[in-house]
């Protein structure tokens, strides 16, 4: 009796035993789930940015081949800002739209104009940038002193660029004076070679090319009464307002705690 009391007792405890073991288990698995999932529910989306790296200051190539620039480092201080990550893909600026539209680049950053037209595909961001076009020509030209006196000349424009657009509506759509070419650095070589008398772009490029180049012989004219103020945004897939709303977020952040003024300062000197 005693030893069948006894082996009941060994066999309580023993249940006892694994029911404990049993449950401090499941804790722990439960416990590992939560921590292996907590990485991975908090890890920070990547995006793919499409940029035309050869837009200088905006976006270009360093020596290591690395994609800089002011779009470049404002794109990315927001994206720290908003808690999102950021891949920058070099991207040729003729059919960089279409990238966004067929879902290869999540964003577009390539001193991109905010216009009405292009609203009509895709959605911009709040404005981080006002341009505006410039003309440039050869030293000593002295019979180029507006826009207006382009009429008669021949003019490089970077195909499909705001500067394209205003040559098009001076000149004519079809006119022959107007060569285009795939990026500004090389509207501005046609000048250089006499091929052309002008081009025609934005101001932060023109002025960083002439100030990089001076053996060139390029000197600018502005024509502000001619020119009215553009603004560069971040372009997104029309209709994606969850991705629009943290850049804007990361934005508006940068711009209030001084990193957009320091990453101005850098390319631009401080602001007046």
């Amino acid at each position: 009796m005693k030893q069948s009391r006894r082996m009941l007792l060994a066999s309580v405890l023993l249940a006892t035993v694994a029911v404990t073991a049993c449950g401090k288990k499941t804790e722990q698995a439960s416990a590992s789930a939560g921590a292996a999932s907590t990485p991975a529910a908090s890890a920070a989306k990547e995006y793919v940015v499409g940029t035309d790296a050869t837009y200088a200051p905006f976006e270009f190539q360093n020596d290591k081949k690395e994609i800089v620039g002011f779009d470049i480092d404002v794109l990315s201080a927001v994206a720290a800002k908003a808690g999102f990550k950021v891949k920058f893909v070099n991207t040729p600026w003729e059919g960089i739209f279409s990238t966004l539209q067929q879902g290869d680049r999540d964003i577009l950053t390539s001193a991109i104009t905010i216009t009405d037209e292009r609203k009509q595909s895709m959605d911009f961001s709040d404005p981080y940038f006002e341009a505006r076009q410039l003309i440039a020509v050869a030293k000593g030209v002295s019979d180029i002193k507006t826009f207006q006196d382009l009429k008669a000349k021949k003019v490089a424009v970077q195909t499909g660029t705001t500067g394209d657009d205003v040559v098009k509506k001076l000149l004519g759509k079809t006119s022959s004076n107007i060569k285009r070419f795939e990026s500004m650095p090389l509207a501005l070589k046609e000048l250089e070679s006499g091929g052309v008398q002008a081009a025609v772009g934005d101001n932060g490029v023109v002025i960083n090319y002439v100030k990089n180049n001076p053996q060139n012989g390029i000197s600018v004219v502005a024509d502000d009464k001619s020119f009215s103020a553009e603004f560069y945004g971040f372009a997104v897939k029309k209709g994606n307002k969850e991705l629009l709303a943290k850049i804007n977020s990361g934005l508006k952040a940068i711009k209030a705690d001084g990193t957009y003024d320091s990453i101005y300062a850098k390319y631009f000197g401080a602001k007046k």
